[in-house]
């Protein structure tokens, strides 16, 4: 009788201790401040967002910290710096999408004693860089594409799993940006001042 009083009253002081979650992560946007820019001999830049996300799963680039789209944006306006008084630079962001792809997991009592791979993110991020002429055709354009997947344990918290999201969209762009900027210097020629 005494230990059925014990075992009751030790779950009731379990029950009433309240475990509050560790504070969501806040992240950092994500900068290209730390290379020098592209000086273009354009007035103006642009930035066109023609992806749109379906916000269904499986896509979640709108449940990222900083997703791919954002990225790419603020890529453009640290990268790319007009410095001339005719044509336009014109960004469109074609793709920023992130599928979650469920992995099969260990079936079975060995399930059980098994940490599995649970989700796949499957990162793609394209863009195209044309410079307008004053009759607004390009004069010049360049398309560059990226793509990054990463996995992540059954057994992950929401915090880490938020920290994967983000550096997977670091990773994603930092790919992104050594294609554009090598595609930039060569197919712009004389354009890029720098």
């Amino acid at each position: 009788m005494n230990r059925r009083i014990f075992l009751v009253a030790s779950a009731a002081i379990l029950a009433g201790c309240e475990t509050t979650p560790p504070p969501r992560p806040v992240f950092p946007d994500i900068r290209f401040t730390g290379k020098p820019p592209l000086r273009i001999d354009a007035a103006a830049l642009d930035v066109e967002r023609v992806f749109r996300s379906t916000l269904q799963t499986p896509q979640v680039e709108h449940l990222f910290p900083v997703s791919p789209e954002q990225a790419m944006e603020q890529w453009a306006r640290d990268r790319l710096q007009p410095v001339g008084t005719t044509r336009r630079i014109r960004v469109r962001i074609l793709d920023a999408s992130v599928k979650e792809i469920e992995l099969p997991r260990t079936p079975g009592l060995r399930g059980a004693f098994t940490t599995d791979q649970a989700q796949r993110y499957d990162a793609t991020a394209e863009l195209t860089v044309d410079l307008m002429g004053e009759r607004g055709f390009p004069e010049r354009s360049i398309t560059a594409k990226a793509f990054r997947s990463r996995t992540v344990p059954e057994n992950i918290t929401p915090n880490d799993r938020e920290r994967i999201w983000y550096e997977l969209t670091e990773a994603l762009m930092a790919d992104l940006d050594a294609e554009l900027e090598k595609q930039i210097r060569a197919n712009f020629g004389f354009y890029v001042m720098s």
